[in-house]
């Protein structure tokens, strides 16, 4: 496969036009390094990202909601009803992101799904990059894959390149290769969302629609 164009992106993703020149080949590095090498993969690849960020202009995670998306978003032992009405935005106040994430990926919860065990871990290690990678454990096994002291600087994950090689490295390592080559598309959405294969992911029209222009562009 011909590597991607800032061309090619920009008709896949619009609206990535302020950083398209930055992340082609950003891109570009990441897919070669792992194996996303062929049209099917490219499409499948491109279009999550896209959509997990904003076409590429989202590399931190934004946690800007009201008490009820909190409620509705995360379960009791993740938040107390308390915690979300006084962490969450209301008329007049913003929202606390930095005791939200301490809250939902904080706690006993926290520490056993994501490895966030000390104080504070939970807004250190939000969700960055363009698979939003999250939590100390998954900071861990990137940083021993990618060579970048993320754990010590979680914020290189906002940086293009290292936004691109940890989406690239998570995704190879999923095995959403494989899927992307039979073409499940949906699966690959659920996984990237929710953690497992079989649902329907957030976003799925949006994540459709982008695979299917960018099958049509590469």
């Amino acid at each position: 496969m011909s590597p991607l164009t800032e061309q090619q992106l920009l008709q896949i993703l619009p609206n990535a036009r302020p950083v398209a020149g930055i992340f082609v080949p950003a891109l570009n590095r990441a897919m070669a390094r792992f194996g996303i090498d062929n049209r099917l993969r490219a499409a499948a690849f491109i279009a999550q990202v896209g959509h997990e960020s904003g076409h590429l202009r989202v590399l931190a995670e934004n946690l800007n909601y009201k008490p009820d998306a909190l409620l509705a978003l995360f379960s009791r032992s993740r938040i107390s009803e308390a915690s979300a009405r006084a962490f969450g935005r209301i008329d007049g106040r913003p929202a606390n992101q930095p005791a939200i994430a301490n809250s939902i990926y904080g706690g006993a919860w926290g520490a056993t799904n994501l490895g966030n065990k000390a104080e504070g871990d939970g807004w250190r290690y939000r969700g960055r990059g363009l698979i939003q990678l999250t939590g100390l454990s998954n900071y861990r096994a990137a940083a021993a894959a990618l060579g970048q002291p993320l754990v010590d600087k979680p914020e290189l994950l906002e940086q293009p390149e290292v936004a691109a090689q940890s989406a690239a490295w998570w995704w190879s390592q999923r095995g959403l290769n494989k899927l992307a080559d039979a073409g499940s598309i949906q699966d690959i959405g659920s996984i990237i969302n929710t953690g497992q294969p079989g649902r329907v992911p957030h976003g799925a029209d949006e994540r459709r629609a982008l695979y299917k222009r960018a099958l049509e562009v590469l």
